[in-house]
């Protein structure tokens, strides 16, 4: 598996698993079959702007397509995601006119160019934190015509006139999203205006950015700026409420898991988050995952095949240890234990709570009271915080929460433990057992496939 900088990213194509390519960003197509337009959305072009690129991936994650299609790039420029730079080669947003041969981002920069110029692809959104509250008048140093936050920016009011389709009248459609958005503000000093930067007049800057390179291959292109003002989940609601507005103006229809509240999208954000490592043996929850997890079974001398559920997840080889992050957080660290893998058997057989069930490696148990491994012979279980003397094959012994010492847990609350097995010396896979209360079901089996 290749890396840059250290960093190992996740390539997904629509919403299937998939390991990392080379060009470090993921691509989602959210398709509904049903005849419609197609919105290109665009986050973390600049990596310092979360309510951005986590608002992208909600979309990518927690949205179904009702009618058109819609396709997320959540993570554009990955790299600079992670090191909460605003760009780590320079600002990317600044190359879509000319840039180097020699730059470390013109892969990147070509790709996501024939995404805009595909012909099937209708209109572009590009997600972006901008400072303050642009104002039309002056009203103060964080309020003025100077500053970019909540404005919803356009790059000329009209498309050529040779244009005749979707959004032709560019400032009519802004300023429709942004009357959309003003009806649903947190509070009255979040009003979003719209802000024409008249780029072919002579603005130099915004000639350079992504919304231009659009327009010029004549696609209708909008930014959306929300203020970095606000705290991350107040950003994405309000990143959330602008896409809405243009998808609904272009006839495309959605359903969402979660309701449009600052709370509710901050559990949104988080949730089920989780992945995969060592052939997909090991399942890790990042959700509420521990600052640090010990001894984790790692391939020797083999390849990470690290997968995830969420586009913003990536592992950053640090020394001797894996630093696991979600966009710009880094949630924990992951410390291996190097072994020789022995894939010879690929599931337990374990009884929850009284009823027995084959449970696949790399899958997740729900206990309410107890569970219990049946032996293999010639094959050591190994209960992550549970010891008792005299015992080296954890198989056979009835295991309740309390057995088990918390801090071992992979979360922070106690609750979620690593059933490891071995044979001779080599790993063979992990399970991992979830005491969380509120399980409605006691002896359910999940994999990474069964997390939205």
């Amino acid at each position: 598996m290749s890396a840059l900088g250290g960093i190992v990213f996740l390539w997904l194509a629509g919403s299937a698993f998939a390991s990392q390519s080379g060009l470090g960003f993921s691509v989602h197509t959210l398709a509904s079959h049903v005849p419609g337009k197609t919105a290109l959305i665009v986050g973390g072009i600049q990596g310092d702007e979360p309510g951005g690129f986590n608002a992208a991936a909600l979309i990518a994650t927690r949205y179904k397509i009702i009618s058109g299609q819609v396709i997320v790039v959540p993570n554009l420029n990955f790299e600079s995601i992670i090191k909460r730079s605003r760009g780590v080669y320079g600002d990317m947003n600044r190359k879509f006119d000319q840039v180097s041969k020699t730059d470390p981002e013109r892969q990147i920069i070509d790709k996501i160019k024939s995404m805009i110029t595909d012909p099937g692809v209708d209109f572009i959104l590009n997600l972006h934190d901008g400072s303050g509250f642009f104002m039309p008048i002056r009203e103060s140093d964080m309020r003025n015509p100077d500053r970019w936050g909540q404005s919803i920016i356009i790059d000329q009011a009209r498309m050529p006139s040779k244009y005749s389709g979707l959004f032709c009248d560019l400032a009519a459609a802004a300023r429709q999203c942004a009357a959309d958005i003003n009806t649903h503000v947190i509070n009255s000093d979040d009003t979003v205006h719209v802000r024409n930067t008249r780029t072919a007049q002579g603005d130099a800057e915004m000639a350079k950015t992504l919304t231009f390179f659009a327009m010029k291959n004549e696609k209708p292109a909008f930014g959306i700026e929300a203020s970095k003002s606000f705290p991350t989940p107040d950003r994405v609601y309000y990143h959330l409420l602008a896409i809405e507005s243009f998808l609904k103006q272009a006839g495309i229809f959605f359903q969402r898991d979660f309701s449009l509240t600052n709370n509710e999208i901050s559990k949104a954000i988080d949730k089920d988050i989780a992945l995969t490592l060592g052939e997909r043996r090991i399942l890790l929850y990042a959700e509420n995952i521990r600052k640090h997890i010990y001894f984790l079974p790692m391939e020797k001398d083999g390849e990470l095949n690290f997968m995830g559920n969420n586009p913003l997840l990536a592992l950053v080889h640090n020394e001797s240890a894996f630093d696991l992050y979600h966009g710009n957080r880094c949630l924990s660290r992951l410390s291996p234990q190097y072994f020789e893998y022995d894939l010879g058997i690929d599931h337990l057989e374990i009884e929850i709570d009284g009823r027995k069930k084959q449970v696949p490696f790399g899958s997740r148990i729900q206990v309410k009271k107890q569970f219990l491994v049946h032996p293999i012979p010639d094959h050591r279980v190994n209960i992550i915080g549970y010891s008792k003397q005299d015992i080296t094959d954890e198989a056979g012994v009835l295991i309740t929460r309390n057995d088990c010492m918390q801090r071992f847990s992979i979360d922070r609350d106690g609750s979620i433990f690593r059933i490891e097995v071995y044979s001779q010396g080599k790993f063979n896979g992990m399970v991992l057992a979830d005491f969380r209360p509120g399980n409605t079901t006691s002896d359910m089996v999940g994999t990474i496939n069964d997390i939205k």
